[in-house]
């Protein structure tokens, strides 16, 4: 009877050694399965995500060259002459401006730079008479 239940503890033994083992080989495939599922997801996000910033790409350089052949466009309608009086029109309008209005002498500032008004009127009243 003692080896019968020995020879029994021994089979159970051997079995829950047994099913031990399976549960482990279970797990081991499940968490392979896993690992191959994120994997597989991580890389389909990462391939999309490369063809989106590779169509932005693509069309945010579209858009400079437009945006360049837009200005090269406009600079060859106007010409450098035009361009350069068109520059230049601001001061050149100011100045026959004035003119216009019959100004011998202007003082024309931007309002940050200080000015010294001590000195600027003399001359332009004339002198005092001395006594």
């Amino acid at each position: 009877e003692a080896q019968s239940r020995a020879e029994s503890m021994k089979i159970e033994g051997e079995a829950a050694v047994d099913q031990a083992k399976l549960a482990a080989e279970a797990e081991n495939i499940n968490a392979r399965g896993e690992l191959n599922r994120i994997s597989s997801a991580r890389k389909s996000e990462l391939d999309y995500l490369k063809s989106t910033n590779e169509l932005e790409i693509g069309k945010r350089q579209k858009l400079a060259d437009i945006e360049a052949e837009k200005f090269r466009a406009m600079v060859e309608k106007l010409g450098p002459e035009n361009i350069a009086a068109i520059a230049t029109s601001g001061n050149d309008n100011q100045v026959k401006m004035l003119e216009a209005l019959g100004l011998k002498s202007t003082l024309i500032t931007d309002g940050s730079t200080p000015l010294n008004l001590f000195n600027t009127a003399q001359g332009l009243i004339g002198t005092l008479p001395q006594q």
